[in-house]
């Protein structure tokens, strides 16, 4: 892999701490967002006059001179892969996509191929943002393996950088269809009572926490209210179906799994969810033998990525995408209509 060394030398009035006088004194073609700013600060890739620093506060002064070894992305080693995509909008810049439940987002362990990123490799030719590196080319954020639903791509790496920093200012707008366990009411009391939990105007569910690894299942995520990183989702009711319910749910953050562990959190686990539904059943006497064992069996977690909305990052355009709700979705959704 090899490596350049970005030299900035802070001017004039700089912010007070490291971080923020990078983001306004760093020179624009090095392509440094201040989300990856931020990331090689703590990766240890930063000093300052000459010293090491990991700390983003650090405070900086006038003509201090920050250097800022940075890993240039290796050459795509992942093959392309001729699968079908449901593109949705597409320019030199960006790609919105509607991915299936069951494909991967990006190679990982376990995952070496059939993935969206070989998908868009062979769709391109190769010719994705080199930004996130050799598994990752052009991943701005990904959606589980099996949640359904739209993902912006980046192209070039301009596009990258100006994707991953809306996507680091929350400001991109990402609203879930999901089927929930019960009833997410504000005249539950129960909901009233739990840590994290508020209600907005119009009945709108706010859970804020903090998200982190589970201490002793690497594979979950558990809520905390020290350490870990700040996580807040709305959910709205559309829709009650007897024992289950079609929620919205728009994210302020991005966290990984985070949909899923706050319905959890609240007592309305998702429909589906092998890791955080628990052993929650509807039974047979509330909706019949069939339709209880397709929602008890139903094989993923009932989540889809409905809507995406954010601010072209070299046009400036404001560009909103929907996408419909998957056939295994729509098809439980209307049996719970006629019961």
């Amino acid at each position: 892999m090899s490596i350049r060394i970005v030299t900035v030398e802070i001017g004039p009035d700089p912010a007070p701490r490291l971080d923020k006088a990078l983001a306004r004194d760093v020179p624009e073609e090095a392509h440094l967002s201040r989300s990856r700013l931020m990331r090689l600060i703590d990766e240890g890739a930063v000093s300052l006059n000459g010293a090491p620093v990991s700390d983003a506060r650090a405070k900086v002064a006038e003509g201090d001179v920050v250097e800022i070894t940075v890993a240039e992305a290796e050459e795509v080693a992942t093959a392309p892969e001729e699968i079908a995509l449901d593109i949705r909008y597409e320019d030199a810049d960006l790609i919105v996509v509607n991915k299936p439940a069951g494909m991967v987002v990006h190679p990982a362990p376990g995952s070496p191929g059939g993935t969206l990123v070989n998908a868009l490799l062979h769709h391109f030719g190769g010719n994705l943002s080199g930004v996130g590196g050799e598994k990752r080319p052009g991943i701005v954020h990904r959606i589980d393996k099996d949640t359904s639903g739209l993902l912006v791509v980046a192209k070039s790496d301009a596009a990258h950088h100006g994707l991953a920093d809306q996507f680091a200012a929350h400001t991109v707008e990402r609203e879930y269809t999901a089927i929930c366990h019960g009833l997410p009411d504000q005249a539950d009391p129960r909901l009233n009572g739990i840590r994290g939990v508020n209600f907005e105007p119009g009945g709108v569910l706010k859970i804020t926490t903090h998200l982190a690894r589970h201490k002793t299942d690497r594979q979950r995520q558990a809520v905390l209210f020290q350490g870990g990183r700040h996580a807040v989702t709305r959910v709205k009711v559309e829709e009650p179906l007897g024992p289950v319910t079609r929620v919205s749910c728009r994210l302020e953050t991005g966290r990984t799994h985070q949909i899923r562990v706050h319905m959890a959190h609240v007592g309305h686990a998702l429909v589906g969810d092998p890791v955080y539904g628990g052993r929650r059943r509807v039974s047979e006497k509330q909706l019949g033998a069939a339709l209880a064992d397709a929602l008890n069996g139903f094989p993923r977690q009932a989540l889809h990525a409905a809507r995406l909305g954010f601010v072209h990052p070299v046009s400036g355009e404001s560009m909103e995408f929907e996408a419909d709700l998957p056939e295994d979705m729509a098809v439980l959704l209307d049996a719970l209509r006629l019961v």
